[in-house]
């Protein structure tokens, strides 16, 4: 993967907007009774996972300015405050609960536009550990926003995901899975024209893109699924990907 020029820069913020605008659209009409319900997410209601969005859209607020200006804004918290942070917020109002989402996204949004182009190739660092040039946090923050939308269980699918967030995560989960030698042989998505080899033997897969990353994704399980044979339990997700950034 090479890193984006500035007219990607433009369009994948505009994939960024567009994504938070259809999040803010589904937590327009959700009561605080209807946030205080589970989420898919075992363990979270829907008030945690979106208290998450916004305080991850805070963490790439941090390593964007860490790009920009070579130390971070504030200390970052760890996973332990991070853990805290979403459970504490999640008792908010729904009212309370969209408007901080918001302005996380919408400063994160204005941070990214304002960015200077010789920062995004700067290294920073997940909170997990490993490294990555700036400009891979936006599409981080585009798979938060599209699966953690599916994971409030309102009615936002995988087949409601873009075409093009489908393409770029699907091709980026294949490349990190084969780099770890999980044992599928081919995977084939017919609606995209696409096809990937993942190593000389295991089971070949078949389905339409947003079907294999639903599954790949932990969001469904492998019935739609055409294969060649058993099919592997996909690992936890996401993995860090497997590049070398050159």
């Amino acid at each position: 993967m090479t890193p984006p020029r500035h007219t990607a820069h433009a369009d994948l913020l505009d994939e960024l907007g567009r994504s938070g605008a259809r999040l803010a659209a589904t937590l327009g009409v959700l009561t605080d009774e209807d946030l205080r319900a589970p989420s898919a997410l075992p363990g979270w209601t829907r008030a945690h996972v979106v208290t998450h969005l916004a305080r991850s859209a805070d963490a790439y607020r941090r390593l964007l300015a860490l790009a920009r200006t070579g130390a971070e804004p504030t200390p970052r918290p760890d996973a332990d405050a991070l853990a805290r942070a979403v459970e504490s917020g999640a008792a908010r109002p729904a009212a309370e609960l969209a408007a901080d989402l918001h302005d996380s996204l919408a400063g994160l949004l204005a941070d990214a536009r304002a960015m200077p182009d010789g920062a995004w190739n700067a290294t920073v660092t997940a909170l997990a550990g490993w490294p990555h040039p700036a400009w891979f946090t936006l599409h981080r923050c585009w798979r938060e926003l599209e699966t953690h939308h599916t994971d409030l269980a309102t009615g936002y699918g995988p087949s409601d995901w873009p075409a093009a967030y489908v393409s770029w995560a699907l091709d980026d989960t294949l490349t990190a899975l084969a780099a770890r030698g999980f044992p599928l042989g081919r995977v084939e998505a017919p609606d995209l024209d696409r096809r990937w080899t993942l190593g000389p033997a295991g089971p070949a897969v078949t389905a339409p893109a947003h079907t294999l990353l639903a599954w790949l994704s932990g969001r469904s399980d492998a019935t739609p699924l055409t294969t060649t044979g058993p099919v592997p339990s996909p690992p936890a997700w996401p993995l860090p990907p497997s590049r070398s950034w050159a």
